[in-house]
């Protein structure tokens, strides 16, 4: 029982390590890159996330399954991410006035790249060291996870409130040194847990199992491929507020009117309500789920995704706007899980267990790859026209314009989207 508790508390440490580096700068990344004169290349800084997760999850899940024992591995991504996210820091605070988008770029997608694929890692790290223990992972897994939010929501707040010479972390490339150094601590506690099993015999799949591509025979069932093409076109709207919310709130600070206000000063602290709010709606999801149907439930994400932009659009950080705005973040919950989590679950359930696991991958590429990259460079191409290339700059246009692509996306599916109670598909 003793040991079960230090097992528990380990893998706890590892999930709130694992997001805290990614919490350092996610948020507050696209604010800094518009302070330094790069806000029309932030688009690209958060399209990577999607193109990286492409193909180097399944890459170092290989590599996990069949060389390098899969903690192992995790401590030497995290050696390489927060290597360089810190060289990438580096960089700029030697080249404080003159930072270029090239050599940044090019240092903070290769962390991206070896960042990535550590999510899956950490579960997949955690799941064996629980399931080698005897211990459930179904009652056991979920609570560890949490905590992974949690350490998303401190690191945020760490930024948000830490100054470095009297200057915000979220204003700064410290926020990239902060997420290098959580990375290397990641690193060294990585070493320390429990070894995890390598198949070094196991039978060589295809590329195309490898990369989970034979999902893409779903593609043949009508209502699957409507699925997933509209997982795609709602996955665009992943990153757009992770790569402008921060930075809209950010650029009131020009006005001497709202330059002291608190959604201006501590703009990371109030989109922490976000991750907050993602915490307690996936609670809801079985009660829903039950309930409503999975069509329901998706147009409920997509309605909440529609006011998350038109709330931004009205909100300003004085009263009564910064309501709208704290608004705006409680419906991210509902926006962000009713979508991904339900979503998941729809796959799960609509599939059979000889591809259940590749139908998943399909889901995220779907999303968290085609659709955010996509998305984010789209919506950076609406921002670039009416804030940094626009004579007079219109934060408000361009949330309307991405509210109206989620209520155009939620008719579409209303009308096109079938939720019929179809047996569970038994073959690809």
């Amino acid at each position: 029982m003793v040991k079960n508790k230090a097992l528990r508390l380990r893998l706890t440490i590892l999930s709130f390590l694992e997001f805290a580096v990614w919490g350092a700068y996610l948020i507050s990344l696209g604010r800094y890159l518009g302070i330094i004169g790069l806000g029309p290349q932030i688009k690209w800084f958060f399209a990577m996330q999607g193109i990286v997760s492409l193909f180097m999850p399944a890459l170092i899940g290989i590599v996990a399954d069949r060389y390098i024992q899969a903690q192992r591995l995790l401590s030497l991504c995290h050696f390489i991410a927060g290597f360089f996210m810190i060289a990438a820091s580096l960089y700029c605070m030697r080249s404080a006035g003159h930072i270029q988008f090239t050599p940044l770029f090019l240092l903070y997608s290769i962390s991206l790249a070896f960042f990535m694929p550590t999510i899956a890692l950490s579960n997949s790290v955690a799941y064996q060291a629980l399931a080698s223990a005897g211990i459930d992972t179904i009652s056991a897994f979920p609570p560890i996870r949490a905590f992974g939010t949690v350490g998303f929501i401190c690191s945020m707040l760490l930024t948000n409130w830490l100054r470095i010479d009297g200057i915000p972390m979220q204003d700064s490339f410290t926020q990239m040194t902060a997420s290098g150094v959580f990375s290397l601590i990641l690193c060294a506690f990585s070493l320390t847990l429990p070894e995890c099993h390598v198949n070094r015999h196991a039978e060589k799949k295809s590329l195309i199992d490898t990369f989970g591509l034979r999902a893409f025979a779903l593609f043949k069932n009508y209502r699957m491929a409507i699925f997933f093409i509209f997982a795609m076109l709602l996955g665009s709207a992943l990153q757009i507020t992770n790569a402008y919310a921060n930075t809209f709130l950010g650029s009131f600070g020009g006005n001497p009117i709202y330059a002291d206000a608190f959604a201006v000063r501590n703009s990371n602290a109030l989109l922490a309500i976000s991750q907050a709010s993602e915490t307690l709606c996936i609670l809801l999801i079985p009660f829903f789920m039950h309930r409503l149907g999975i069509k329901k439930v998706m147009l409920t994400a997509m309605v909440a995704w529609v006011l998350r932009f038109g709330l931004f659009a009205i909100g300003k950080p004085d009263m009564p706007g910064v309501i709208w705005l704290i608004i705006s973040c409680i419906v991210y919950g509902v926006a962000f899980d009713f979508f991904n989590i339900s979503g998941s679950m729809f796959v799960d359930q609509s599939v059979g267990k000889n591809i259940r696991s590749s139908a998943q991958g399909l889901f995220m590429m779907m999303t968290n790859g085609f659709g955010a990259s996509i998305g984010t460079l789209a919506a950076g191409a609406v921002v670039d026209k009416f804030v940094y290339e626009a004579v007079n700059p219109s934060w408000s246009t361009a949330w309307m314009i991405f509210a109206g692509y989620a209520l155009a996306v939620a008719i579409a599916f209303a009308l096109i989207f079938k939720d019929t109670k179809q047996p569970v598909l038994r073959q690809a």
